[in-house]
C-alpha cells in the first residue's frame, strides 16, 4: 500500500483527473446516492480520504454530516486537515492516521473510492473489507470505486489513449502501464464477489463505469 508524500501528496488532486476517467462524476453520483439514502446527522467513513476533496464536497451537502477522514499518509492528512479548516467544518470530522481496524465508532455509511487495487489479494483485502463492515451499522451501505481486470484484450491500450486525451504526458503513461503491471491488484467481478461474501457484504450493483474503473455499492449483511 502506497504511502503519498510531499509532491505526490501536494500534486494529487491536479493528477488524479488524468489518471481515471470521469474521476469527477464518479464522485458526484456517489454524492447523489448519499444525499438520497442518508439523513440529517449520518457519520460518514471515509477510506483513503488523502486531500479530503470529496469530504469537503459532501460537508456542503448536508450541514450536519459528520466525517471520518481515515490515511496512512500523514502527508495527505495535513492538506485534508488545512482544507478542512479553511472551510470552517473542522469539528465535523475525525482525523485517523492509521489502519482501517483501529477505528470504532460505527458509521451509516463508507466510501472506499479508489483505494482496495492497491492492496494484495493475499489477505490483504479481505482484511479491508472485514475492517470497514465492522465499522458499519447494519444494512448500512459502502460504496467502492476501483480499478477492475479488463474485460476486453484492448481495454487498457483504451485507458491510456483517454488518459492521454485527458492531459496525461507520454512519461505519465509510461508510469501507468509500470503501475498497473508492478504496483496494482485489480479484481475480476468473480473474485469481488466472493470476497463480499466472506466479509458479509451483500451483492454489488453496479452504478460507474468507465473502462476499467468501476463503481458499486453495497450493504453490510
Amino acid at each position: 500500500m502506497p504511502t503519498f508524500t510531499q509532491d505526490e501528496a501536494t500534486e494529487y488532486d491536479s493528477r488524479i483527473t488524468r489518471l481515471i476517467p470521469g474521476y469527477d462524476l464518479l464522485h458526484n453520483t456517489t454524492a447523489a446516492q448519499l444525499s438520497a439514502t442518508l439523513g440529517d446527522n449520518a457519520h460518514i467513513l471515509v477510506v483513503g480520504s488523502g486531500t479530503g476533496k470529496e469530504i469537503a464536497e459532501l460537508a456542503k451537502i448536508n450541514a450536519t454530516w459528520r466525517f471520518t477522514a481515515q490515511d496512512i499518509s500523514t502527508d495527505m492528512l495535513n492538506i485534508g486537515q488545512q482544507r478542512f479548516s479553511d472551510l470552517g467544518i473542522s469539528e465535523r470530522v475525525k482525523v485517523h492516521v492509521g489502519d482501517v481496524s483501529q477505528l470504532e465508532e460505527p458509521v451509516d455509511a463508507a466510501l472506499c473510492l479508489f483505494v482496495m487495487h492497491f492492496l494484495a489479494d493475499n489477505g490483504d483485502k479481505k482484511a479491508m473489507f472485514k475492517a470497514i463492515s465492522k465499522q458499519l451499522k447494519p444494512q448500512a451501505n459502502l460504496y467502492l470505486a476501483d480499478l477492475m481486470r479488463p474485460e476486453t484484450g484492448f481495454e487498457r491500450d483504451a485507458q491510456f489513449a483517454l488518459c492521454q486525451q485527458l492531459g496525461l504526458t507520454e512519461v505519465g503513461v509510461e508510469r501507468m502501464k509500470h503501475n498497473f503491471e508492478h504496483e496494482f491488484y485489480p479484481l475480476d467481478r468473480i473474485r469481488l464477489a466472493d470476497l463480499l461474501d466472506e466479509t458479509r457484504f451483500s451483492v454489488a450493483k453496479l452504478y460507474f463505469k468507465a473502462l476499467g474503473f468501476s463503481g458499486y455499492v453495497m450493504h453490510k449483511r
